[in-house]
């Protein structure tokens, strides 16, 4: 019976994403207001479906009632979370409240057939951190100050991957965390927000020469505290997110070619430097020639992928522990190998779709430090959602970034909760204005 139900729910769930993702770009192709959020609705009718069906898949084959309690906790998360987001904010982005739903859904599923603690661990860190950046839109929308502090932004930074890098706590080459009071995080998860505040603030003041070389110092000072680190993928997020923000405020091509060109010369160095980073290189080069070494992660991952084929093996039919550090860096083979290729290729589209809106409403704001927020933010999502497929899949080099809001891990999970609650206090913003602008015309 169990496997029956598994491999039929297979099927559905693929086809639930799918119908959720055609919604979700069918959207902007809507112009009315009524007609969007009626497809929001339909999304959010996917959504729970998608969720009863895991659950009673992860019930079926556990034979554990507990799961039971926990996927009902997760619906009733969900409804509280979209609910109370629409009632404090009647101008939010429902679309972006279903695409984070969506992602965060895919990753408790996929925690829970991968370990059932990890998977609770990390659902009340979710619940935690919806609830604190619950109040950030509100602070976007009236605190314009936010622009006139960039020092405290750059200098917190700083300081914070100072720490790291001398006190650090030491994972898989590289030194990321630190504990305080028994609790373990990931600095470079909050301070590559702070950096784009710091970035978008020094362009918003000036765009003078004197400006970008000061900003650019900083920012290089972030860069090279965590290559010293060894933390490379925050380093490479950092790196590529100045550039893009540095092209877009100023249009100039020489930054953008320079800074290629500084950057292409950087890795190499690394790759010389860091004996783990050249492995990580010589993995991805011939994984082949060291399967049963530094080749496995990326081989077994690559197994997963092909097992799985387009329509997945179904929930508990894979073999994902094989995979190390499945639950963080590599959850996209797991999601490929049960899930199947169709849904993780839907998953990477409602990843794109978040980054269209990110840029969306970049392009409507007026100020330009809100504009370059907005679009720094988008370049931070896109880069580190680009650097884990690309990992996962060979494309690059593995380089132990997590996938937001899917890979388990409290530090990515609340960061990212923060950068979708500015990114939606910029929207809420906007739309705010154009109300009051519509209501004085009339």
């Amino acid at each position: 019976m169990a496997n029956l139900v598994t491999t039929l729910s297979r099927y559905l769930m693929i086809l639930l994403i799918a119908i959720y993702t055609y919604y979700n770009f069918r959207f902007f192709a809507v112009p009315s207001e009524a007609g969007r959020n009626r497809l929001c609705f339909l999304q959010e009718v996917c959504l729970f479906l998608l969720l009863a069906l895991a659950g009673a898949v992860v019930w079926l084959q556990t034979d554990d009632e507990r799961m039971i309690l926990f996927f009902g906790a997760q619906a009733l998360f969900f409804v509280l979370y979209l609910t109370l987001y629409r009632v404090f904010y009647h101008n939010a982005s429902r679309l972006l409240l279903n695409n984070a739903c969506m992602l965060l859904c895919t990753g408790f599923i996929m925690l829970a057939r991968i370990s059932g603690e990890r998977a609770l661990r990390q659902f009340v860190i979710a619940a935690a951190a919806a609830a604190l950046t619950m109040v950030i839109p509100f602070v976007i929308d009236r605190t314009w100050q936010l622009a006139k502090i960039p020092w405290v932004y750059g200098l917190l930074g700083l300081l914070l991957l100072f720490v790291v890098c001398v006190a650090g706590s030491t994972s898989y080459g590289a030194q990321l965390s630190i504990s305080v009071g028994g609790f373990a995080f990931q600095p470079s998860e909050f301070v590559k927000i702070s950096f784009v505040f710091f970035v978008a603030t020094m362009f918003y003041r000036s765009l003078d020469f004197k400006t970008v070389a000061v900003t650019t110092a900083v920012a290089a000072a972030h860069v090279i505290v965590l290559v010293a680190s060894r933390d490379l993928g925050s380093a490479l997020i950092f790196f590529l997110t100045y550039l893009l923000m540095l092209f877009v405020a100023t249009a100039n091509w020489f930054y953008l070619g320079a800074g290629l060109t500084c950057g292409a010369a950087a890795a190499l160095i690394a790759c010389r430097l860091f004996g783990h980073v050249q492995a990580r290189v010589e993995a991805w080069q011939n994984p082949w020639n060291d399967i049963a070494g530094n080749g496995y992660q990326i081989t077994q991952s690559l197994f997963a992928i092909g097992t799985g084929g387009w329509f997945g093996s179904g929930l508990y039919q894979g073999m994902p522990g094989k995979i190390p550090v499945v639950e963080k860096d590599f959850i996209f083979a797991a999601v490929s190998e049960e899930m199947g290729g169709v849904y993780a290729l839907c998953l990477l589209l409602i990843c794109l779709g978040c980054f269209m809106q990110f840029m969306l409403i970049a392009t409507r704001m007026q100020a330009l430090f809100y504009k370059l927020i907005a679009f720094g933010l988008g370049a931070v999502y896109f880069v580190q959602v680009f650097l884990n497929i690309g990992g996962v899949t060979k494309f690059i080099p593995s380089t132990g970034v997590t996938l937001p809001l899917v890979s388990y891990g409290g530090s990515s999970l609340l960061s990212t909760f923060i950068l979708f609650g500015v990114i939606q206090g910029l929207y809420i913003l906007k739309r705010n204005e154009e109300e009051a602008e519509h209501e004085e015309e009339t």
